[in-house]
């Protein structure tokens, strides 16, 4: 889809990413001389990320100073305070990954109509990709229309994650969470920013993407992108309203549908009696050893291949910060 036929706001927004996308190319060429400070143990913010969404603001406020403004760094100081339209901006994903020079890095920009997602863009400045959708009009990688991927069986499937690193962070849940996944699926990646992991879904680079402890800014535009492009997204227990959980599945249609039986039992939003079935198979706090038995009992459900349809499709991301 030529610029020219692009929906005007996501045109502004796509200038925006390129800008902050400039931003951290040249950064990048002397990493070791970026400015880091920590907001907590393994949580950094750089220079960049502050320059960079200084200039997503600018460029977004320029074209539409009466809009809102949601951004990691400066949450919703800048813009309207109540304004139907909020700009969510992650103005650099992978911010651990920048610092070492490992180039696997976003900008993120999504904006919310009244609580739903209708534009995203999902810029990655090393590779000058440039991901992009609105809401009915198809997901895009640089001009060429994307889809999920067409794989059924979760013994073909590459599916991408991110380990917590937060003090309180359940750990041990997480490493059983991991390994009933990894057993069944084809290679587990930890790629190291989240927004790009939905993108990839989003192009069937990758055929699902799962993780907890996320913001609201790392997957608004990537939700879009996959919704855009054919797949699924939502909780872990496979229900729509995921935003602002901190819990994040995403997945072509078919393999999202295999996923939620696997996983679902960890989602906070998990039934008491699946969480209690779960400590009596020693996964807990304290236990993270799945026995053989919980696995087989998920491993029947995942591979009925029609256990396939999620709890919801979820046409409408909601998010509700307005």
């Amino acid at each position: 889809m030529s610029s020219s036929n692009l929906h005007p706001m996501l045109n502004v927004a796509i200038k925006a990413a390129r800008a902050a996308g400039a931003i951290i190319n040249r950064a990048a060429l002397d990493v070791e001389a970026v400015r880091v400070s920590q907001k907590q143990l393994n949580d950094f913010v750089t220079e960049v990320d502050v320059a960079s969404e200084k200039a997503i603001i600018e460029t977004l406020l320029t074209a539409y100073p009466q809009h809102g403004i949601l951004a990691e760094e400066s949450g919703n100081e800048y813009g309207s305070k109540t304004s139907d339209y909020v700009w969510i901006i992650d103005p650099l994903d992978g911010t651990t990954n920048f610092i070492h020079g490992f180039p696997v890095y976003c900008v993120s920009i999504a904006l919310s109509v009244r609580g739903k997602i209708e534009q995203a863009v999902i810029y990655d400045p090393s590779r000058n990709d440039l991901f992009t959708a609105t809401k009915g009009r198809g997901a895009f990688l640089n001009e060429r229309r994307i889809r999920v991927s067409k794989r059924t069986r979760m013994g073909e499937c590459l599916i991408s994650t991110g380990f917590p690193f937060r003090p309180g962070d359940n750990f041990q849940n997480y490493l059983a969470l991991m390994g009933d996944v990894m057993q069944r699926c084809a290679g587990l990646r930890r790629p190291g920013a989240a927004a790009l992991d939905l993108a990839y879904v989003a192009a069937g680079f990758t055929d699902a993407f799962f993780e907890t402890g996320l913001s609201i800014w790392d997957v608004a535009a990537g939700s879009l992108l996959v919704t855009e492009a054919g797949g699924l997204v939502g909780n872990f227990t496979g229900e729509a309203d995921f935003l602002e959980q901190r819990e994040c599945l995403a997945g072509n249609p078919r393999i999202y549908g295999q996923m939620v039986p696997i996983i679902s039992k960890y989602s906070k939003f998990a039934p008491a009696g699946e969480k209690a079935a779960l400590r009596q198979a020693g996964i807990d706090a304290d236990n993270a050893e799945p026995d053989a038995s919980s696995a087989t009992e998920a491993d029947a459900a995942a591979t009925g291949d029609d256990a396939a349809t999620p709890a919801t499709a979820p046409a409408d991301t909601q998010d509700k910060q307005d």
